[in-house]
């Protein structure tokens, strides 16, 4: 008992260490509730959207007074950073499921074979995966199997090309290619997952939980906090594709021949509008013309594409339409038998709608100079960083830099398209989001580009973050999503609190009633060891979950 000082002396350091670090916590608490009441009484909750606009200007209102000390030896931002983690089920937030597309990998591997056995029998997989518990890797396996014919898997238009021939060569058996397949796979969806951890990262949200579900190619993500859904599924599922295309010129009249012809052959392929529609695209049209006083007046009742289509768009667009319309007006342009209608100096042309602004109700429709291999001038691979950053004009934009492959092609591409007054389409995951024109002459040297458009702060941050941790090596689709909000998470830190509450006053009841002064001893110690605990956790960053209380 010689020692009794010192423990004392050790227990109160450690005592107003935890304290310390519990008050980093209480400081995030108190702020971020006079955020929540500022933002409540800013926002009617009569608007539309109440939710989403509270929680917008709740994180505007945090990012102007992060840099603010507090208390007078802190600020918001460092205080963040220093808080008691709290898991999904205490904090809420947002759990996706992912599903990486084997398919896709399988196409990637066969170089995009147009192999009729090998689109068979992913076309036979998929609608066997419909009713199936099995892998898609197996199901495809087994739909080869049945339909081959004379084929195999190291035929040279499948799996032994040129990308493979290190490992796969036309003499090898189907038994010695699918321990290979399967391998690469594995591979792959690995990568996909080591791109998602980079993304998430960069997310924002403290402690994230990623994880694979066994050999199914379904990665499970847990994000504490977030509360924007469709920006974490943006985030998550872009494949993060850029490409680089020249436009064609406005009003190039063997396009506009095209969709006159276009339209003409679609009388007679799709059934003319009833009157309510005819009315309806009447007053779509007063909206686009408004958008695009010059375009062509082609608009009538009989005529199919016209009628939701208006030629000649702003800037480079070759013609503009409401989006509802977009997705129908897409297939039109995808059918062969119209594809057939595109004179031979535009035969080959890529067809792209804009990403369209948040507020917009029309969007620009591109005409993209292809070649027989639908590939783009320049692919985001030349892309070695990119950043969020303000444009000349204040707005927000995601700027690049190119390697010196990148840069060369760059100034060409950008030389060509002063020379014959055409844009710069800058694509991502086959959204237009800007193609500006070039007007220096010789072209744009030093591989610098920007991606510019009606970007909030957090969309250039994701789209900045995306293209440094680099492009999925298949599409990432959400199978399941749901958001950890008010309801569930709520009632979670409701009852977790309450419960742990009850069962703590009850112990140190039941201790004084039992032990008389030895219990209120105890009593003080319990307390002390909760305070050191939640403290330990503060310091270590580790996470507080319900479990954990338990």
């Amino acid at each position: 008992m010689q020692n009794k000082g010192l423990i004392k002396l050790f227990a109160f350091l450690f005592g107003l260490v935890s304290i310390y670090q519990l008050s980093y916590t209480f400081i995030t608490s108190k702020v971020e509730d006079e955020a929540e009441t500022y933002a409540s009484a800013k926002i009617p909750s009569t608007v539309d959207n109440y939710v989403a606009e509270r929680e917008a200007m709740e994180a505007r209102y945090l990012d102007s007074i992060g840099d603010n000390t507090v208390l007078g030896f802190t600020t918001y931002k460092d205080a963040k950073k220093k808080e008691l983690n709290k898991g999904l089920d205490l904090k809420g937030g947002i759990n996706v499921t992912l599903q990486i597309s084997v398919k896709d990998i399988l196409k990637g591997l066969a170089d995009n074979t147009k192999n009729p056995v090998f689109n068979k029998a992913l076309a036979d997989a998929d609608t066997a995966s419909k009713n199936s518990d099995d892998t898609y890797i197996d199901l495809f396996f087994e739909a080869f199997e049945n339909i081959k014919g004379d084929s195999k898997l190291a035929s040279p238009d499948i799996f032994a090309n040129k990308g493979m021939s290190d490992e796969i060569n036309f003499q090898m058996t189907d038994d010695q290619v699918k321990p290979i397949i399967r391998r690469k796979i594995d591979e792959s969806i690995v990568s996909a997952f080591e791109v998602l951890r980079e993304r998430i990262d960069g997310f924002g949200v403290t402690q994230p939980n990623i994880q694979r579900e066994g050999t199914s190619g379904r990665i499970l993500v847990e994000l504490p906090g977030a509360r924007d859904i469709a920006r974490a599924q943006d985030l998550l599922s872009s494949t993060a594709q850029l490409e680089f295309w020249e436009t064609y010129e406005p009003g190039n009249q063997s396009l506009i021949n095209f969709f006159i012809q276009a339209n003409d052959r679609l009388k007679t392929m799709v059934e003319v509008s009833s009157e309510e529609e005819v009315k309806e695209a009447s007053e779509i049209d007063s909206l686009l013309s408004d958008v695009a006083q010059d375009s062509l007046d082609l608009t009538a009742e009989s005529n199919p594409l016209f009628e939701k289509l208006q030629l000649n768009g702003p800037g480079y667009a070759i013609a503009i339409a409401a989006i509802k319309d977009t997705a129908e007006i897409g297939s039109w342009l995808r059918m062969p038998e119209i594809r057939r209608l595109l004179p031979a100096d535009v035969q080959f042309t890529k067809f792209l709608w804009e990403r369209p602004s948040q507020d917009s109700e029309v969007a620009g429709l591109f005409a993209l100079k292809s070649n027989r291999d639908a590939l783009p001038r320049i692919s985001g691979d030349v892309v070695s960083d990119a950043r969020d950053q303000f444009d000349q004009f204040n707005r927000p934009a995601v700027g690049m830099d190119m390697n010196v492959r990148g840069a060369k092609e760059w100034e060409k591409l950008t030389s060509e398209a002063n020379l014959n007054n055409t844009g710069i389409a800058i694509v991502l995951d086959n959204k237009v989001y800007t193609a500006p024109g070039v007007s220096q002459v010789g072209g744009i040297s030093g591989g610098s580009s920007e991606i510019t458009g009606t970007f909030t702060v957090n969309e250039t941050k994701d789209i900045a973050n995306v293209l440094r941790a680099g492009k999925l090596p298949a599409s990432a689709d959400i199978i399941d999503s749901f958001v950890v909000g008010p309801s569930l998470g709520q009632e979670a830190i409701d009852s977790g609190f309450t419960s742990f509450m009850i069962a703590m006053i009850f112990v140190l009841i039941w201790m004084i009633f039992y032990y008389g002064k030895a219990g209120i001893a105890s009593d003080i110690a319990l307390s002390f060891n909760i305070v050191l605990i939640f403290g330990v956790l503060a310091s270590l960053g580790a996470v507080l979950t319900l479990p954990g209380i338990a």
